[in-house]
């Protein structure tokens, strides 16, 4: 009887030690490491680099969407930025025409800056170090959807008025890609573009890598200008 429990026991924790399977939904428990060759980056910091590189994007059509829709006032923020995947080479919108419960989802789809729904305000955050994004097309704070389950688990959407932990993200640099990264502070996670899925999701932005692989999770960051 004792042999039989002992090998239970030995089979249960080579159980609980083993990797997860292939696909399996990241758990949320172990934060993301924070990348090789990539630096946090401030409030002050920020600034600099965007203005070091000059990277500037001028709204093809000021205040409206790519559909003609007028888009809503600009937000009160600290610098306002077009968000660029690096893996599909398409700018971030806002979804603010979606369905529930997808009502804000970010999506990398636009060809160019048509106006505020590709636009994001950045507020750094000193206590936590931390940033919140503020979607210009609709005024509302981008969020993780830790509660959602499946494909749309730890969708990132513009949908809080205001910003807690479900809202912020640290910002990393690297200056030898000069590429962009974001870590979710809900999860540890970083942000990849979904550049595999099909449907309404496809190109979403989703909180759930462990570390920043390649050019799904990685991001160009351009000044909205006048």
């Amino acid at each position: 009887m004792t042999s039989a429990l002992l090998s239970l026991s030995a089979l249960l924790t080579a159980s609980v030690l083993a990797a997860p399977a292939a696909g399996a939904t990241p758990q949320n428990d172990r934060p993301a490491a924070v990348p090789a060759g990539w630096e946090s980056v401030d409030g002050s910091e920020l600034a600099r680099i965007t203005g070091d590189e000059k990277r500037t994007e001028t709204p093809s059509a000021p205040g409206r969407s790519a559909s003609g829709r007028s888009a809503a006032a600009p937000a009160d923020e600290s610098g306002t930025f077009a968000l660029k995947s690096a893996r599909n080479g398409a700018f971030t919108a806002t979804e603010k025409n979606y369905a529930a419960p997808n009502t804000g989802a970010l999506r990398a789809r636009s060809a160019e800056v048509t106006g505020a729904w590709e636009g994001f305000a950045f507020e750094w955050h000193e206590a936590t170090q931390t940033y919140a994004l503020k979607s210009l097309a609709n005024n509302r704070y981008v969020a993780v959807e830790g509660n959602y389950t499946g494909n749309a688990q730890n969708l990132l959407r513009a949908r809080s008025t205001g910003a807690g932990t479900w809202e912020r993200f640290t910002l990393y640099h690297n200056e030898d890609l000069d590429r962009w990264a974001l870590q979710s502070a809900l999860n540890g996670r970083f942000v990849a573009m979904e550049n595999g899925y099909t449907g309404s999701l496809q190109y979403a932005l989703r909180a759930r890598s462990l570390e920043v692989t390649g050019s799904w999770e990685q991001f160009e960051l351009y000044q909205i200008g006048n």
